[in-house]
């Protein structure tokens, strides 16, 4: 079941991917070089990374009850 749910995940972030870039380019955005794309791209995978690892501080914060106003006290 999780092994179909992060297939599916996969293949939509892919979808996006295509159709991103497929919009980019139908626009006329403008061409960008290699190291235009390289940018793009890391700047994408680092803005996820931090994001994910947000969330992920977030959801050990709650489970560990350090969000809990009695815990402080």
């Amino acid at each position: 079941m999780t092994a179909k749910i992060v297939l599916v995940v996969l293949a939509i972030l892919a979808a996006s991917a295509v159709a991103a870039v497929a919009l980019w380019n139908w626009v006329g955005a403008g061409d960008l070089s290699g190291h235009g794309w390289l940018a793009l791209t890391l700047g994408t995978v680092f803005s996820l990374v931090i994001g994910i690892g947000l969330m992920a501080l977030v959801f050990v914060s709650s489970r560990r009850g350090y969000d809990d106003p009695d815990a402080s006290a």
